[in-house]
């Protein structure tokens, strides 16, 4: 789920975007010949910015400036058709896995920063923020893997209409990260989820049974999974704020 494990791309120094306050900004398209699909800078980014962009197919990768990009292709799950092991209840069931649903966003947020070094150097302070106050609006969620009453496992990402934005991940111990990713699908089918955003591909997304499709296929269907009429609707997730649960 997520990006790839490297530095954000810095592209090229365009102008930075400027939108009108209190309303939901509207983007411009990706800039040419930027293969990871760079579309514009801005100088700060706040949770409704944050809403915008997911609607229109974009994320921020970088902070000082705010770098938001639009790849082609894009990485994508379909969540019936992911990949994993068929013995993953007996090995959650064999390392004590509980799991739990937006009850410690905040630490998750944190173990996805460290868990690779500067290799997630993109979740600074400014994205703690701004995808703090987004899990307050009820848009942006995270699912928790813990093992004798410690967080060993986790991810978060954004959840707009029948579309769920995988942002990072991370794991402690053996098969947390699997464990957070089956919490999630059972989930995801709960909430009528018909698309994960996983960006762009990586190694992990790969083996899970991610593929790739063309930035204007993945814009097209998204107007589909987002309505506007859905865009402002926050989601509450099954067992969110409850005590973790067996997986």
């Amino acid at each position: 789920v997520g990006r790839p494990l490297r530095r954000a791309p810095q592209g090229p120094p365009y102008p930075a975007f400027d939108r009108a306050p209190g309303a939901l900004a509207v983007f411009p398209a990706p800039q040419p010949h930027t293969p990871e699909g760079f579309v514009v800078s801005t100088a700060a980014m706040d949770a409704n910015l944050l809403l915008a962009a997911y609607s229109q197919g974009i994320f921020p990768w970088s902070e000082a400036p705010v770098r938001w990009y639009s790849p082609t292709p894009r990485a994508v799950f379909l969540p019936q058709s992911v990949h994993l092991p068929r013995n993953l209840g007996k090995l959650c069931r064999r390392g004590g896995f509980e799991v739990s649903f937006d009850g410690a966003f905040s630490a998750v947020m944190h173990h996805c920063q460290q868990a690779h070094g500067r290799a997630n150097q993109w979740i600074g302070p400014a994205f703690v923020e701004a995808y703090g106050a987004l899990h307050r609006m009820g848009f942006a969620h995270s699912v928790e893997v813990w093992q004798a009453q410690r967080l060993v496992g986790g991810l978060y990402g954004v959840h707009l209409g029948d579309l769920f934005a995988g942002e990072s991940m991370f794991h402690l111990v053996d098969n947390a990260a699997k464990a957070a990713f089956a919490g999630l699908l059972h989930e995801l089918d709960a909430q009528g989820v018909r698309l994960m955003d996983a960006q762009v591909l990586n190694d992990n997304s790969d083996r899970l049974g991610a593929f790739e499709v063309a930035r204007q296929t993945y814009l097209q269907v998204l107007q589909h999974l987002v309505p506007p009429q859905q865009l402002l609707q926050p989601r509450r997730w099954g067992r969110s704020g409850e005590a973790a649960a067996p997986i």
